[in-house]
């Protein structure tokens, strides 16, 4: 078996190619950053040569810039959504048995503070969800119009050490390793008493995989349905190094947070057999190492 994954140097590709590798599938891992193929996914004609060529089994779009900020309102139109279209005409022209899974995202929902499942409307609050609802509905057109095998998976919160610090988690992770080394820093946060899901990236791949092999289900949230705010977070992170939070953290009064709470409700995905091995303990241990 032969997978194309695409935004293989991210978070997401980086732990499904290994899992895949450990499968026995024959990993083909496109980035604009480098990898195993350069190139990029905004080029119809650069994707449907590497399509045509490998005949992949599968096909994973992982490629995005992962922020809300309307600065990014081109970027990631052209890589979630001109992409994505890229990779289904592809497709249909070249490769129809793939199975092709598109990323999704807890923010392309309507957010009322209640758990989110595949049956919660959509909601266009951000350019980024702007391109993951467009990529979605492509998507559906191409599995209804051509019975091409499109797959999507909408993730909420993970992480794992090969996260940027432009996320918080691994923000505060880092602060508090520097911290621990000697720095005096100083951590400026926004409000920590939003709640959202702590999940291992290793495990969301997991269900990823699980979600492709399926004949009869298509769409699913994957997420743990757990919640807990930045503020346990901290706590936990500084307890584990012997020091109080309160000593290092300053609010960033500018700061207006998206969300008070973003949780899942992945009853689909659980109801495949998936469940997280990770704990919010165990993420925050791992990360710390």
């Amino acid at each position: 078996m032969k997978a194309i994954v695409i935004g293989s140097a991210g978070q997401d590709g980086i732990f499904l190619s290994e899992l895949l590798t450990k499968k026995g599938v024959d990993v083909i891992g496109i980035s604009r950053s480098g990898g195993q193929v350069r190139g990029s996914i905004v080029d119809y004609d650069f994707i449907a040569k590497q399509i045509l060529e490998h005949q992949p089994d599968y096909i994973f779009h992982f490629a995005a810039r992962s922020t809300t900020r309307h600065e990014a309102l081109f970027e990631n139109h052209e890589t979630i959504s001109t992409g994505t279209l890229n990779i289904l005409e592809a497709v249909r022209i070249h490769c129809p048995h793939s199975k092709i899974f598109l990323s999704g995202s807890a923010m392309q929902f309507v957010n009322s503070g209640l758990p989110i499942d595949e049956n919660t409307p959509f909601h266009a609050s951000s350019p980024y969800a702007v391109s993951r609802i467009q990529s979605v509905y492509a998507g559906r057109y191409y599995r209804e119009k051509f019975d091409l095998k499109v797959y999507v998976g909408y993730f909420f919160n993970h992480d794992s050490p090969h996260r940027s610090e432009q996320h918080v988690n691994q923000k505060i992770v880092a602060a508090a390793k520097r911290i621990l080394a000697g720095s005096e820093e100083k951590l400026l946060l926004g409000n920590i008493d939003v709640k959202k899901e702590f999940n291992y990236a290793g495990d969301i791949v997991n269900a990823i995989w699980l979600l492709v092999n399926q004949d009869h289900i298509h769409e699913a949230v994957i997420g743990s349905g757990m919640s807990y705010s930045i503020r346990e977070w901290l706590e936990y992170c500084f307890d584990k190094i012997g020091k109080n939070w309160n000593d290092y953290v300053e609010k960033n009064e500018d700061f207006k947070a998206e969300y008070d709470i973003l949780v899942s409700n992945p009853k689909i995905i659980k109801s495949l057999g998936w469940k997280p091995a990770f704990t919010f303990e165990g993420l925050a241990n791992l990360m710390l190492q």
